[in-house]
């Protein structure tokens, strides 16, 4: 009967997900009647509103479709993050991979000539996607790796993080270097990037973000027995035959495809990779990454489609940064899961 809990709980979670999503599209400024929602999505748009049909497949069905996989992303790469460290606090934004993630795209935003805005990435197109997605997920994975080794050397949980918030520091600087030597329209342009967005990812891009977020997701699904071990410390993980150095390159791989991708296109968002493992956990019960892995995708998502009604303010014309709202909702869940457990070390 223990086994049949967590499918219970994932087929819930699937339905909860499917009506989240409908949500997503139905309101806003707008707001569309679910029956229209799921004429326009399933079945012939005949009869219904010209204007609603172009809102809904223009730009509600693509900014929900992000948000599908920024809340995959985002919540697995926080999951590994957690166990790779041993660190019930690491996150990709704490650990500074996230801010790695900006650099690149700072690389690409802040530099001279035609691709120095998303604007003019999003005329290139395919290519200029795969640009952004390479730039990110390099920065990511830099960054990861550099923590990983100097983690290695420390022996420290607390050390770590502190490592981690100063090399997001040092790369910030340097972003904010190269700001002031830049132009007001491409300090604009990077500034509305960095306070997070699912709304400005275009058809090609999204094929570019699903093909490399599935990649990512496949890996860490892959990795599952990996994360397992490596959970119990490196001398388990190495008497149950495991290389720890090919494990760890696996892991950072995966979770640079899955947080740089997202942060190319969406911005840094926070809080929804250090909050939705916390929350896996409580609810599943379970230290089986089998489990953790789709159950965070399942709960990173609701949690991100959540984020994205509150964000829009129903009957509202105002649409609030992305960021602004997973951090009001995601700093209280982490302060009271922490406070709940009474001690930070929960491996």
């Amino acid at each position: 009967m223990g086994s049949a809990y967590p499918k219970i709980r994932l087929v819930g979670l699937c339905l909860l997900l499917v009506l989240a999503f409908l949500l997503d599209v139905s309101l806003g400024s707008v707001k569309i009647p679910l029956r229209d929602v799921l004429n326009t999505l399933f079945s012939s748009s005949h009869g219904s509103d010209t204007t609603w049909v172009f809102i809904i497949k223009q730009i509600r069905l693509p900014k929900a479709c992000t948000a599908v996989l920024a809340g995959c992303s985002l919540s697995v790469s926080g999951l590994q993050m957690q166990t790779l460290f041993r660190n019930p606090l690491a996150d990709p934004a704490v650990l500074g991979i996230t801010a790695g993630a900006s650099f690149g795209v700072a690389l690409v935003m802040l530099s001279s000539g035609n691709m120095a805005t998303l604007d003019a990435i999003r005329e290139v197109g395919l290519s200029g996607s795969w640009l952004l997605i390479a730039v990110a997920c390099m920065g990511a994975g830099i960054v990861m790796a550099l923590v990983l080794v100097l983690s290695g050397r420390l022996r420290d949980n607390v050390l770590m993080l502190v490592i981690g918030m100063m090399i997001a520091s040092l790369t910030m600087a340097i972003i904010g270097i190269w700001q002031y030597f830049s132009s007001p329209e491409q300090i604009k342009e990077y500034l509305l990037w960095t306070f997070g967005s699912l709304g400005g990812v275009t058809d090609s891009q999204l094929i570019s973000l699903s093909v490399v977020t599935l990649a990512g997701l496949t890996m860490a699904w892959l990795s599952s027995k990996m994360l397992d071990a490596l959970q119990l410390g490196e001398n388990y993980a190495r008497s149950m035959g495991l290389n720890p150095k090919r494990a760890r390159l696996v892991i950072i791989c995966s979770s640079s495809l899955l947080s740089g991708s997202i942060t190319a296109f969406c911005g840094p968002i926070g809080f929804i990779g250090i909050a939705v493992p916390h929350i896996t956990r409580q609810l599943f019960r379970s230290a089986s990454h089998r489990v953790l892995v789709p159950a965070c995708c399942l709960i990173g998502t609701l949690l991100l489609l959540f984020c994205d009604v509150i964000s829009q303010l129903p009957s509202s014309q105002a649409v609030l940064p992305i960021n602004i709202i997973t951090a009001l909702i995601g700093a209280p869940v982490v302060v009271a899961l922490l406070l709940r457990q009474k001690n930070v070390n929960v491996y």
